[in-house]
């Protein structure tokens, strides 16, 4: 499959070069940068000198010069609100659209203004785009014309806090998520948050209110009943990659009584058969529950919890890679289904240990 990444420039964009020289099924055929044009790949991305020549050795082309290439998808990384400027050419020549952008994560327009703080300009598009998650949207992705990116945050929260609110068993008006996220998160352009001297060490909240992840994860946790209202703060840490949430729900009254078992058997029953997502609940030893450090480069989210008898909360953890489930390896996923290959193509690397 040829295609082409939009935007190559980035952490995001290096994430996707990454995995796209490790694909068997994918031809890498175009790459732009409107901020690195015509330069080679790997004087971009130096973990690219020892990629095949004909990656390595390929210069970036800016964004207008790619929109007649001939590929058979695109990866869009480019930042929020470029986008939608940028899908509807490709999506109207027939070429299947993979966007790690938020451009596409909601289905309401009006959400946009309150979120985003801008008009859709596409919204003609949402309609017919599919939500990034595999794990709850792959049936929909060989028929959509574009498949949406998801938050990194939300994916996490999303993935860890769906069996316990599709089966109905929490109260959905006090969900709160706590977000930890490395510093990666913050995009390839230097800003004084991620300034080495003030970052390192730091515990840093940065959203403590507002967060725009907020409205995925309600948006993909309305099952059969009221929209949840999902209470969700951000902070930045000293990792590089890496993203860990801690999420307080509290069982109903009718299912106070579930029990540790009664929950495992809902996320087994969820994700016993996903590639790419793990049930960590160790009973002994220091690595108990899900980790970040232990996923970096991989596409999978851990996901763990335990019960608190007294209070009738439940305390979900979930983990993940930002750049690589949280992004460029959640789009590979994608587009392995779009493509009909098998969804782990590509992307079977395990993490490190001891984690660097």
């Amino acid at each position: 499959m040829r295609v082409g990444i939009i935007g190559g420039s980035g952490y995001t964009g290096a994430e996707l070069l990454r995995l796209a020289v490790g694909h068997p099924n994918l031809e890498l055929v175009t790459v732009t940068s409107n901020s690195q044009a015509g330069k080679r790949l790997d004087k971009i991305h130096p973990h690219l000198r020892g990629a095949p020549d004909e990656v390595r050795a390929l210069k970036t082309v800016p964004h207008d010069a790619a929109t007649a290439a001939d590929v058979d998808a695109v990866f869009l990384a480019v930042p929020h609100g470029r986008a939608m400027a940028i899908a509807p050419g490709f999506v109207e020549r027939g070429i299947k659209v993979l966007d790690l952008s938020a451009d596409f994560r909601l289905r309401d327009p009006a959400a946009y203004p309150e979120w985003y703080g801008a008009e859709h300009t596409a919204p003609g598009l949402l309609g017919g785009a599919a939500y990034g998650i595999a794990e709850l949207h792959r049936a929909e992705y060989p028929g959509a014309a574009l498949v949406s990116g998801a938050g990194c945050l939300a994916t996490t929260a999303i993935l860890s806090l769906m069996p316990l609110l599709r089966a109905g068993w929490v109260d959905t008006s006090r969900i709160v998520v706590d977000g930890k996220i490395g510093s990666s998160a913050a995009g390839v352009e230097s800003n004084p948050g991620s300034h080495h001297p003030d970052r390192s060490r730091a515990i840093r909240p940065y959203s403590m209110t507002g967060h725009r992840h907020t409205a995925e994860i309600e948006q993909e946790l309305t099952f059969d009943g009221p929209r949840p209202e999902v209470h969700m703060s951000a902070h930045g840490i000293e990792l590089v990659r890496g993203i860990l949430t801690t999420s307080q729900l509290f069982l109903t009254q009718e299912h106070r009584d579930a029990t540790e078992r009664d929950i495992w058997a809902l996320y087994r029953e969820a994700y016993g058969a996903e590639p790419f997502v793990r049930i960590v609940k160790e009973r002994t030893g220091v690595h108990r529950t899900p980790d970040p450090r232990f996923l970096v480069g991989t596409n999978v989210c851990e996901v763990g919890f335990e019960r608190d008898e007294r209070s009738g909360r439940v305390v979900v953890i979930g983990a993940l890679d930002n750049l690589t489930k949280g992004a460029a390896g959640a789009a590979v996923q994608n587009l392995n289904i779009v493509a009909g290959l098998p969804e782990t193509t590509g992307l079977s690397t395990v993490g490190l240990y001891p984690a660097p």
